[in-house]
């Protein structure tokens, strides 16, 4: 597909409504059916709609908050994406910014595609090898070309310092804001090293909040001093590094929207008076996703919605519901100079693209090599010491994990050096064996609801811990330790994910073959 016009062209030969149209993403969907796929298609060739983000069905976490609808899994969903961008591109008046959100890979969206560690884990990485963040940022980047998507909207630079956080958390680099700044950069910079490009999220940070955004709208009860030190100092540091774009996100700060309640995304005082005029950034700010709840449901009049976000000054539209009615609820009330300032922001952004797509099928990033990299430099001993494990490890100790076997990757590791004895998923360990290897995978990534353990589940491990003398190996977010008392742990070993190059890596650890150089990127209340 052929690049965009010249800006100075664009400006005279796209009329006003088409500009407008320029500025909304309405959402795409991998599992859509060929009457929806029509659907937007028309939508694309009606309004000059300028770009899509892609999602990977109306029943994913992304649109369905409530989780009542089933999702179902596609073989294809790769192959299904590449065709149809170009479908969505064949229909497009002038070329489409393609945007996904792939903050650890395009496997956020798409099953079947490389995933590489969430942010959380990157944190624990030592700062002298923040060079495989960048490399991090440049494959998925990469993947992100093959496909022929060339915004990626990540990654996430808000500092997790609430471990009740519901939907940042494992999402962040950590609660420090100088190391969040630099790792963020780093995955910036490998992002477009690869001419694709980024947006920091979410403006002016989300990090200290309960309330999931796609349900209600957090506050943050803040000074303005205590938010330029902290929350906004990263999106300070950074937008003096020219960065592609910042995300607006749906948060009500009364100290930065002079003592109102309103959203973030919808506030003048917040993206004009905050980010543009005391932050002085000029790029292009993108609003997140107009379908949710801390938004959507208080604007019922179609359009109005998208209006206010325009107004306010975001000059992209994500995941906009009501394109035609906020085409014209902006174009009966809109100046044209803001109409102008929006568009041209835009246009600067597609002129920096190439709009060609793969002539022939290209594989997909590797991710395994550099996913062992970055096991093995995020590893991290919070508790005890290496001679601990050492001794431990050649005892007669009873090993208890709560996945199969078929999963269990460590325990296969191990098997090749140690024939420790095994017990299953909530039995009590022999009285004349005591010293008890660990290993848990929590259920799922973020805290609600335990982290996916059951009540009983949590008291059975603190049982553990409290009558036994237990190594502890923990595969997943480690928020959870708040509900362990890993304190009274002979040693507890955090290896943040559950891929099998974490795994192995662990195991290896566990036998005394390599050290653990991480570090721990958030606090523990325990």
């Amino acid at each position: 597909m052929s690049s965009t016009l010249p800006y100075i062209e664009a400006k005279q030969t796209l009329a006003l409504r088409e500009k407008i149209g320029q500025l909304f993403m309405p959402a795409a969907f991998i599992n859509d059916s060929e009457i929806e796929i029509q659907r937007l298609e028309t939508l694309i060739k009606e309004h000059c709609i300028g770009s899509i983000c892609f999602f990977h069905s109306r029943a994913s976490a992304a649109t369905n908050f409530e989780g009542k609808k089933k999702i179902i899994a596609n073989e294809k969903s790769f192959e299904t994406l590449q065709e149809l961008i170009r479908r969505y591109q064949k229909a497009a008046k002038h070329p489409l910014l393609i945007a996904i959100d792939a903050e650890w890979g395009l496997a956020m969206r798409i099953e079947n595609t490389p995933q590489y560690p969430y942010a959380i884990t990157l944190g624990a990485i030592p700062d002298d090898s923040e060079v495989l963040i960048y490399e991090v940022g440049k494959h998925i980047a990469q993947d992100c070309k093959t496909a022929g998507i060339h915004w990626n909207l990540a990654p996430c630079i808000d500092i997790n310092n609430n471990p009740n956080n519901p939907v940042i958390g494992y999402r962040s680099f950590g609660q420090d804001r100088d190391k969040v700044t630099k790792k963020a950069l780093a995955f910036i910079k490998g992002t477009q090293s690869e001419g694709v490009l980024s947006s920091i999220k979410h403006f002016p940070g989300h990090g200290d909040t309960a309330t999931d955004s796609h349900l209600g709208l957090p506050v943050i009860e803040k000074t303005k001093e205590t938010l330029f030190a902290n929350e906004l100092y990263p999106f300070q540091k950074l937008i003096a590094q020219e960065i592609d774009s910042v995300m607006a996100g749906h948060l009500s700060v009364p100290a930065l929207a002079n003592g109102s309640n309103t959203p973030s995304s919808l506030s003048k005082d917040m993206i004009k008076g905050v980010l543009r005029r005391e932050m002085k950034y000029d790029g292009l700010v993108i609003s997140d996703a107009l379908n949710m709840h801390a938004v959507s449901k208080n604007y019922p009049v179609k359009g109005e919605l998208e209006w206010l976000a325009f107004d306010a000054g975001n000059d992209v539209l994500c995941f906009a519901e009501h394109i035609q009615e906020g085409i014209e609820y902006i174009l009966k009330n809109a100046d044209k100079e803001q109409i102008e300032a929006s568009f041209q922001r835009l246009w600067k952004l597609k002129e920096r693209i190439d709009f060609h797509l793969p002539s022939a099928p290209k594989n997909l990033t590797p991710p395994d090599s550099l996913n062992l990299k970055i096991a093995e430099k995020s590893l991290t001993l919070l508790q005890g010491s290496p001679q601990t494990i050492t001794e431990f490890s050649k005892t007669n100790f009873t090993y208890i994990c709560n996945i199969k076997d078929t999963q269990d990757h460590f325990l296969e590791h191990l098997r090749s050096e140690k024939k420790p004895s095994i017990i299953r998923w909530k039995e009590t360990p022999p009285r004349n064996e005591n010293n008890v290897l660990l290993v848990l995978f929590p259920p799922q990534v973020k805290p609600t609801h335990g982290f996916g353990f059951t009540e009983e589940e949590i008291s059975y491990i603190n049982h553990l811990i409290a009558t036994q003398k237990v190594v502890l190996y923990l595969f997943g977010n480690p928020y959870v330790l708040n509900l362990i008392n890993y304190k009274k742990t002979k040693a507890l070993v955090l290896a943040y994910q559950n891929f099998e190059v974490f795994q192995t890596t662990a195991a290896r650890h566990f036998l005394n073959q390599l050290d653990a150089q991480g570090s721990l990127p958030v606090s523990i209340s325990s």
